[in-house]
């Protein structure tokens, strides 16, 4: 079986195509950073305008790199929910025109969940039931994954998600986009405990919920101070850079990780998947292997390549061929953000 697989659902292009062994024969990711980095973040019409113009390229090297042709494919697995409403829609007309063209079936992809079905790509073994973490740019979510197809949403960002966090904070301490890795740079060598950063919903165990709002105003105020809103001419020295940029990683790294063990506690489970660009980060890495030593939990984390938007992690797709689960060619897009878990 072969399943041509796209991802178009940010900032991203991206096609690959896997089988039901889940090799991957060919992935092929065009990136817009350089688009979008003069304006600190993704534009929306900017991003799907570049979808437009790279996702038949894009999925003619997949192909090209697999040694397939379209007439080899036995389905193609598109990415219909969540994200960018423009986005979305140039990678679905694009499947559903394949699919139309070679009387293929289509199958649908949850890209949230195609981002905890990355830790399964990369360990090369069976990862469910868990609890899996996705933390990215736009989505901050916990959930109980009884298998591949069975996902119950247990708590979510109510207000920024982690990725947008660090991009705001790197905006704020003239760090460049995207602001993770910048961030993170900028972190090494620096004091974690220099400031005290609040850690918002961490104390309350009775939800899986997470909010970082708070975090980033409380760095803008270690900036200019309370009730102002220009920033002047806020000048820090190496050191103070790399003390606030240290103390507001570690502040993230210690919500998404109390979290994702109280979820553990909570449901019985031993095995947490963590995915999203977020997850690349190597100090959330470091503090959750150092966690599940400690709890005697079996920790997948996606391989940094699988952690950023990619279509590798579309192979869930697989999943859905082998329980029938197809898609009719009026599916529609879900566009949006899952906020909260209720």
């Amino acid at each position: 079986m072969k399943i041509l697989t796209l991802e178009t659902s940010c900032d991203e292009t991206a096609a690959a195509v896997v089988t039901d062994t889940l090799d991957v024969l060919g992935s092929v990711v065009a990136s817009q950073d350089d688009l979008h980095r003069r304006f600190g973040g993704v534009v929306p019409e900017i991003a799907s305008r570049a979808h437009v113009e790279r996702i038949m390229p894009v999925v003619d090297e997949a192909l090209r790199q697999a040694g397939v042709s379209l007439d080899d494919l036995d389905a193609v697995a598109v990415v219909n929910t969540p994200g960018l409403a423009g986005s979305l829609l140039v990678g679905l007309v694009a499947a559903k025109t394949l699919c139309a063209a070679k009387n293929l079936p289509l199958i649908a992809v949850n890209h949230l969940q195609a981002h905890v079905y990355a830790c399964r790509m990369a360990s090369g073994r069976e990862v469910f039931p868990c609890v899996g973490l996705v933390a990215s740019g736009g989505h901050t979510n916990l959930y109980r994954c009884a298998g591949p197809l069975e996902f119950e949403l247990l708590g979510a960002t109510i207000d920024d998600a982690a990725g947008e966090a660090f991009d705001k904070v790197a905006a704020m301490l003239g760090l460049p986009y995207p602001g993770g890795p910048a961030i993170a740079e900028a972190a090494r060598g620096g004091n974690r405990r220099a400031y005290a950063l609040p850690r918002a919903l961490v104390q309350d165990e009775d939800r899986f919920d997470f909010s970082f709002s708070g975090l980033k105003t409380a760095v803008r105020y270690q900036l200019v101070g309370p009730g102002k809103s220009d920033f002047g001419d806020v000048r820090l020295s190496p050191r103070q850079l790399a003390d606030l940029a240290a103390s507001f990683e570690e502040a993230v790294v210690d919500c998404l990780v109390a979290k994702a063990f109280l979820c553990l506690r909570r449901t019985g489970l031993t095995t947490l998947c963590v995915g999203g660009g977020v997850a690349a980060n190597r100090r959330l890495r470091e503090r959750l292997e150092a966690e599940s030593q400690r709890e005697g939990i079996t920790l997948y984390v996606a391989l940094p390549l699988l952690c950023t938007d990619n279509a590798v992690m579309g192979a869930i797709a697989v999943e859905r061929f082998r329980a029938g689960r197809f898609e009719n060619l009026d599916l529609d897009i879900v566009p949006g953000v899952v906020r909260t878990s209720s």
